[in-house]
């Protein structure tokens, strides 16, 4: 008899959707050439997304939620080896692939990063689709000629896990760090993470100036709306803004100026669909680059059984940093 196993499935209703978990086995799985035991998920803005149904992310119903897994291979028919520790980031998991909140998944081989150096599964999820994406950006700018001498960067949604990462991977490169977060008593956390300065949210959030004045070299923007627009209209003369997400909205109420008038950058980083090289590159980055005293610091554990209480407050802006989902609590 096959080996059944926990799984968080949402599925439509009448009235919206409802979330229940089951009682499995990887013959009820989507199609896949690799089985992962899971060690653990995570729970990241889009996630929320998903198990509150507050957006039509999940596109087949119905869907194991859960963007991120990192686990350890138990067969596969690709490039892996029983025993091999992985992580998955992307590539459809929540939206048409089943994803990390079960205690196995199956994948293409294709998509999975064998984990670098001496990091853990735990480790892994620790950083997620977050902290990924936070060094994706970190690399955008880099690959555009900033370096830590041409004046500060601002990260915006600073205490979120993006931020939390981003502003932790700048400080250790040399970079000094604005950060803008619209919570105030996470001063001395962000502080801790390495930020020079906070900057209240309600500084970018307002209507945005086609030109402000200049302040930053370089920004990481996972908010969007407002706040994007007016980060722009900040940038120096030559800066670069790496894109990165939507918590604040998906419009861009932004002028032409900082483009034409002081040659500003505006770069999306898309991490779902994100070439390998680039996927292996960032991830050997954030073995080197981030401090894993930093990463605990911004890291609570949760178990899947608590995940839909958690859900609502990451879309609330009440999470701080990152939420490692403990699949098999």
């Amino acid at each position: 008899m096959s080996e059944r196993f926990r799984a968080l499935f949402i599925d439509k209703t009448d009235d919206g959707q409802r979330a229940e978990f089951k009682d499995i086995a990887v013959d009820d799985l989507m199609a896949g050439d690799t089985v992962v035991r899971v060690d653990y998920s995570t729970l990241n803005y889009k996630d929320g997304l998903v198990v509150t149904g507050a957006a039509p992310v999940a596109r087949t119903f119905p869907m194991i939620p859960g963007i991120d897994l990192a686990g350890t291979v138990e067969t596969s028919d690709g490039d892996f080896s029983p025993g091999d520790k992985v992580v998955l980031n992307g590539y459809g998991l929540s939206e048409t692939h089943f994803g990390g909140y079960a205690q196995k998944a199956r994948v293409q081989s294709e998509w999975l990063v064998p984990l670098a150096g001496d990091m853990t599964t735990h480790d892994a999820m620790a950083i997620g689709t977050a902290g990924y994406t936070a060094m994706l950006c970190v690399m955008a700018l880099e690959d555009h000629g900033l370096a830590p001498d041409q004046g500060p960067v601002l990260v915006t949604g600073a205490a979120g896990g993006v931020g939390s990462v981003a502003i932790a991977v700048l400080a250790k490169l040399g970079y000094e760090v604005a950060a803008s977060t619209g919570r105030e008593e996470e001063g001395a956390y962000l502080t801790g993470l390495g930020a020079a300065e906070i900057i209240p949210r309600a500084e970018l959030s307002g209507d945005p100036r086609p030109l402000g004045k200049e302040r930053f070299a370089g920004v990481v923007d996972s908010v969007g709306s407002n706040t994007l627009a007016n980060a722009l209209s900040m940038t120096k003369y030559g800066g670069v803004v790496a894109a990165c997400g939507l918590a604040g909205g998906m419009d861009l109420p932004a002028s032409v100026a900082p483009f034409i008038l002081r040659g500003v950058s505006l770069l999306g980083i898309d991490s779902v669909q994100a070439p390998m090289e680039k996927r292996r590159a960032a991830w050997a980055r954030l073995d080197r680059d981030l401090d894993l005293s930093k990463l605990e610091a911004m890291t609570r554990d949760v178990a899947l059984s608590d995940i839909q209480n958690y859900a609502p407050q990451i879309l609330a802006g009440q999470v701080r940093g990152r939420i490692v989902v403990d699949v098999n609590a």
